[in-house]
């Protein structure tokens, strides 16, 4: 289905308008007027783009101001962005193989932080080579919150794993950062284990309505990846896009309470079962009958639907926005309550 315009909470098909549920723009930024005013202000100031190395002689302030409040947000030592969350997820990667015995991956994680690695999990419980005696310096892999799932992942399995294996923990909060944690600070800062090191990567294209990704750490790990060949080469995130993301502070904190109201407002009337999952903290819900996608549209509802990983099921989930109005919510609840009120 091809549109002609950005698809907010209404999008247009075949002259026809539809109540959107897609997408990722999860604080409903793209399309929020106030934030648009600082995108294109800070545009005029700093231009479309700027094709230079972030090692280069001449340093923008625009930078330091976005990552200071990436830092203090994600409550980190210290944060950098690069041009996507991909390439976030790949350059921490690179600095990790080289200091790395063995990967151990969660299932499931984004491709962004995939690389040669090893299950965490055997037959249901923990990977025996993470118990054996052999120090070994070891990283975990893991997404804020894994695909299918509405809650954040539970590392505890982490501190059973002995003190001789050095470990650090990489996890991807493309899908949690700016929706969990206060203000939408994600789950970094919560995360309180004996690890050596916990790095967080994320993109910036979801939540946070701005081409970009981020990667926060302590300052060592951080300047490491500042000075890998690949850092240095590449341009940086557009330096308009790093401004906004300081000046847009408080409009993060709005739109992410309008988010949390509208979850609220959902977890209020939606009769919970079987076939749908839902958490009043995050703000998707699956389906699991794909006979839901049809019936949403005959209602002129549009969810989200595709296949997200080879060889793997339809991923079929609603995404509620900051933008959605409680008529909106109404009116697919009361899609849903009437489904699962006929299937039982």
């Amino acid at each position: 289905m091809n549109v002609n315009q950005f698809p907010d909470r209404i999008i247009e098909i075949d002259q026809e308008h539809y109540l959107y549920f897609g997408g990722t723009a999860y604080l409903g930024l793209p399309a929020n007027k106030d934030f648009q005013e600082l995108v294109i202000k800070n545009i005029r100031n700093w231009g479309t783009t700027y094709g230079s190395s972030r090692s280069a002689n001449i340093k923008l302030t625009a930078y330091e101001n976005g990552e200071a409040f990436l830092a203090r947000h994600i409550k980190a030592e210290s944060a950098v962005t690069v041009s996507s969350g991909m390439l976030a997820g790949k350059l921490v990667i690179a600095q990790l193989n080289t200091d790395t015995d063995c990967f151990f991956y969660f299932t499931d994680i984004h491709p962004a932080i995939k690389t040669n690695s090893l299950p965490l999990f055997l037959n249901d419980d923990i990977n025996p080579r993470l118990l054996n005696p052999k120090p070994e310096r070891i990283t975990i892999l893991a997404d804020g919150v894994p695909s299918f799932q509405t809650k954040a992942i539970d590392l505890s399995v982490l501190a059973k794993i002995p003190a001789h294996k050095e470990i650090t923990l990489l996890v991807d909060e493309s899908h949690s950062f700016g929706i969990l944690g206060t203000n939408g600070c994600g789950i970094y800062s919560e995360i309180n284990l004996p690890l050596k090191r916990k790095i967080m990567v994320s993109s910036l294209g979801k939540a946070f309505g701005l081409n970009g990704g981020v990667i926060a750490s302590d300052a060592l790990f951080i300047n490491q990846i500042k000075n890998l060949e690949t850092f240095v080469s590449a341009a940086g995130m557009n330096p308009a896009f790093v401004q906004t993301i300081a000046d847009a502070s408080e409009l993060y904190k709005i739109q992410h309470k309008k988010l949390l109201e509208n979850l609220n407002y959902i977890d209020q009337k939606l009769i919970k079962n079987d076939t749908i999952k839902f958490d009043k903290s995050y703000p998707l819900i699956y389906l699991k009958d794909d006979n839901m996608i049809e019936i949403l549209k005959a209602n002129k509802i549009i969810i989200a639907s595709f296949k997200y990983q080879e060889n793997s099921n339809n991923l079929n989930r609603i995404v509620i926005t900051a933008n959605h109005l409680h008529e909106d919510l109404d009116k697919l609840v009361n899609i849903l309550n009437e489904y699962n009120s006929n299937t039982k």
